[in-house]
């Protein structure tokens, strides 16, 4: 029950730390560019996996991950690449548009996730999981319409979404790779 107890404390944890990024990020763009504030962000990731790299402890793991293959790099180029782009479109756009908006707009990533790995990889979707997709596109196209009378779309919206589109695809290559060793990947 502790486990239990520890792992909700650490979900929700994360979910406040992803829930203040957007606002704090606007604030940082006012002295930073997004290309340097996108890569601030993932220096900390990987400077996060690097210390549990270098760790004295060893974290126990229930089964042995198999090891990375030479078929595995261009998934690996996919996915550095998806993640580079995504934070800086990101970015981009939370400096034309408001953080509410851009973090509203994030939650098309759960869209863009299943889309792609219905059309690309075959995923069923079921009636629920439709509809889900349905209602955040459509609130989507909402937050990003500026004007429905001349059809005028955001460009801070739209940038936001294109990096929602980034991490989608990110998220399915992710997925093809998630049996293998995150920690090879530092080396």
């Amino acid at each position: 029950m502790k486990t239990k107890s520890l792992a909700i404390g650490y979900a929700l944890a994360a979910a406040l730390c992803y829930g203040l990024s957007v606002p704090f990020s606007k604030l940082l763009l006012r002295h930073l560019s997004p290309s340097f504030l996108a890569a601030l962000l993932y220096l900390g990731a990987g400077l996060g996996m690097l210390i549990i790299k270098l760790a004295p402890f060893k974290i126990k793991a229930v089964t042995v991950s198999p090891s990375l293959t030479k078929r595995d790099v261009p998934l690996l180029c996919a996915m550095v690449l998806l993640d580079t782009a995504a934070p800086i479109l990101l970015l981009w756009g939370l400096e034309s548009t408001t953080p509410a908006t851009v973090s509203l707009l994030n939650n098309f990533e759960i869209a863009a996730t299943a889309m792609i790995a219905f059309l690309w990889f075959k995923e069923t979707v079921g009636k629920r999981l439709g509809t889900a997709i349905l209602l955040i596109t459509a609130a989507c196209i909402l937050l990003t319409t500026d004007d429905f009378s001349s059809i005028s779309f955001s460009s801070g919206g739209l940038l936001a979404l294109a990096a929602s589109i980034c991490w989608g695809f990110e998220n399915n290559t992710t997925r093809l790779l998630s049996a293998k060793n995150p920690l090879q990947t530092l080396w």
